[in-house]
């Protein structure tokens, strides 16, 4: 007689395991516990075996029915419910194995150890906020260019440069699940030309040498703190990233040898970075180090035991009338050092290179070390110095 919702409820736990039938091999098993779970019992290849199909009250009556008839349709196509539940276990387990957020998460793990934690930081969030929302749980093999693109342009519809650099890391996520055999091919070639174009903005600089002149006078002639005016007077002459300069430790200083080695975690290539110091440099940082010298920072900040905030000599430049939008950044010494050294002083191209800590190889495609060239690099960065005070004080105004 078919089972009703009443005589479930009313059935009570015994001392041992006891069955109530329902209909067409399904039955409730009551546990002495008083634990009730749904069994189907059936033949497949002249075998008896057991499903079970949830448990109550959680799974109904008529919830478990459906799932016996589901089961039921399979054994009559000649498969086995229980096998075929094993087999979407593992395909669904694989699946998830092989989204979109695992393979990304794997791929940003290894990725990461070669970048700045700042820079690292920016692309995982980009991928969480906008990217794994929509794409995380899908299977790379299952994703396709229209759905992509759909993300992308969601991005774009807020800023298109974020779509841009959202794309560009999607593509490098796509590439490592090419690499790692979880997706035939990176299909975001295919998407060149499908969102609003973009160039990446250059660090705006200054590098005409008659500009370059007020400038150095006005940087001179800042009014802010102490160790602002050194670093200010410091950044053209050594000419790094603002995050190399600022976070500069006394430690990495052999004033004696008039060397700066700058650790390899702390530069963007994760290469160390050897910085000659010229005569100029040597002064200003023998001047600071009364002030700074017992603490870990040459640059201190206003918070005990922290350096410089970021973005420090961008706002000293703005106080002096400069527009970090259009006219000069802290980056954008680099570029002033790039441009003069070769196209005014002269200097070969290699030594220029490596001494702005970019990726410098050799004829046989080797990377160099970061001894390359010291000698000459030396030479050439007292050169700078000495160019840079030419052009702020022009021998006609020296006593």
């Amino acid at each position: 007689m078919p089972l009703t919702g009443i005589k479930i409820r009313q059935a009570k736990p015994k001392e041992k395991p006891y069955k109530i039938s329902d209909e067409k091999g399904l039955y409730l098993e009551v546990a002495p516990s008083g634990g009730k779970w749904w069994r189907l019992k059936y033949r497949i290849e002249g075998k008896e075996k057991r499903l079970s199909l949830g448990v109550y009250p959680d799974v109904s009556l008529a919830l478990a029915r459906e799932r016996r008839d589901d089961a039921r349709k399979l054994i009559a196509n000649g498969v086995d419910p229980s096998s075929h539940r094993k087999a979407t276990k593992e395909a669904r387990t694989e699946s998830n194995a092989n989204s979109f957020e695992v393979v990304a998460r794997e791929w940003f793990d290894r990725w990461k150890t070669t970048k700045s934690p700042k820079h690292s930081d920016k692309v995982i969030r980009r991928l969480e906020r906008d990217v794994f929302p929509w794409l995380g749980s899908r299977p790379m093999a299952d994703i396709k260019p229209p759905e992509l693109l759909t993300v992308l342009r969601r991005i774009e519809a807020r800023a298109v440069e974020t779509a841009h650099r959202a794309k560009q890391n999607c593509s490098q996520v796509f590439r490592y699940a090419v690499a790692t055999g979880r997706a035939e091919r990176d299909f975001t070639v295919d998407l060149k030309d499908a969102l609003t174009p973009w160039k990446p903005e250059h660090f705006p600089s200054i590098t005409d040498p008659e500009q370059i002149a007020p400038l150095l006078r006005d940087m001179y002639g800042y009014r802010g703190s102490f160790e602002v005016q050194c670093a200010l007077k410091m950044a053209p002459h050594v000419f790094l990233r603002p995050g190399e300069l600022r976070l500069a430790e006394w430690c990495e200083f052999d004033l004696g040898a008039a060397k700066w080695e700058i650790p390899a975690e702390r530069m963007k290539m994760k290469q160390p970075h050897i910085v000659p110091l010229s005569r100029q440099v040597l002064e200003v940082l023998e001047e600071l180090r009364p002030l700074t010298g017992e603490g870990v920072y040459v640059f201190k900040g206003q918070r005990p035991g922290k350096p410089l905030s970021d973005g420090t000599i961008n706002k000293a430049l703005r106080t002096l009338g400069y527009s970090t939008k259009d006219e000069i950044t802290a980056h954008g010494f680099r570029a002033m050092a790039r441009t003069v050294l070769d196209e005014v002083l002269g200097f070969r191209v290699e030594w220029i290179e490596h001494q702005l800590a970019h990726a410098v190889r050799d004829a046989n495609g080797r990377a160099y070390n970061r001894t390359a060239h010291l000698e000459g690099r030396r030479q050439m960065m007292q050169a700078w110095s000495d160019y840079l005070d030419r052009l702020r004080v022009p021998p006609e105004e020296v006593d």
